[in-house]
């Protein structure tokens, strides 16, 4: 095992959730889109963070191999939830650029990536995610 993390939410989308240990709390409430208050966090907007992130180092891995400066890389995620057939699904969609390297290399920097970035892995076959250079 490499790492693990544990975070306890009391009181669903309206409560506070808590890394243990302490070093992250955080109010959740839903959104005001879904008509809620709007007035905390959410857990679509905490994948997003993460999925961007964990997407970001994979970018980094990945162009250092095409000698690229992945520290240049903006990737940006874009999480939904929506009503589906039985409640409620997410869709994710991944914008990557990389200013000033070519668009093909970054195509495939980023395609790359996405075979081996763990949020990527996990969601695949189970969510839509859409991978796109911008």
């Amino acid at each position: 095992m490499a790492y693990k993390t544990t975070a306890t939410t009391r009181g669903g989308r309206d409560g506070r959730a808590i890394l243990d240990g302490g070093t992250l709390a955080l109010a959740m409430a839903l959104p005001k889109d879904m008509g809620g208050a709007g007035d905390g966090h959410n857990p679509e907007q905490l994948f997003a963070l993460g999925y961007s992130s964990c997407f970001g180092s994979a970018i980094l891995a990945i162009a250092r191999q095409h000698g690229v400066d992945g520290q240049k890389a903006r990737v940006t995620a874009e999480v939904t939830i929506d009503k589906d057939d039985t409640s409620f699904g997410l869709s994710v969609a991944i914008t990557v650029s990389i200013p000033g390297e070519d668009r093909a290399k970054v195509e495939e920097i980023a395609h790359a990536a996405h075979q081996i970035c763990p949020y990527s892995k996990a969601t695949r076959g189970n969510i839509p995610v859409t991978v796109t250079v911008a």
